[in-house]
């Protein structure tokens, strides 16, 4: 890939990868502990509250993982191995690139999987 793809794809990363610590961060609040006063809120609420915490630590856990797999992406752009399958070293298309920036593997090596 030449300099200026390698440049527009990160930056397209960085700001992905901006956008899902932001996330992260104001999301924070609905990961917390499930604090209730156990006199005024039915039991329905209670199990209301604590399927939302549930779904919130679930979406952040995705978060993290998406976000390792940018950190990973701009590493190997950084060290010029990027675009380039890990299994079999053959460069990955730049359409499978285009879908997700992230990829590690070509089509062959992902379907032998």
């Amino acid at each position: 890939m030449s300099r200026p793809d390698l440049n527009e794809i990160a930056e397209k990363l960085r700001g992905e990868l901006a956008e899902l610590e932001s996330l992260s961060e104001t999301s924070a609040r609905s990961r917390g502990t499930v604090v209730l006063d156990q006199q005024s809120v039915g039991r329905l609420s209670r199990m209301d509250a604590m399927q939302g915490q549930a779904m919130a630590k679930a979406a952040e856990q995705r978060r993290r993982g998406r976000i390792s797999m940018i950190k990973a992406a701009l590493q190997r752009i950084a060290d010029d191995a990027y675009g380039d399958c890990e299994e079999c070293g053959e460069p990955i298309p730049a359409g499978r690139l285009a879908i997700d920036p992230t990829v590690t593997t070509c089509v062959g090596c992902a379907s032998a999987r």
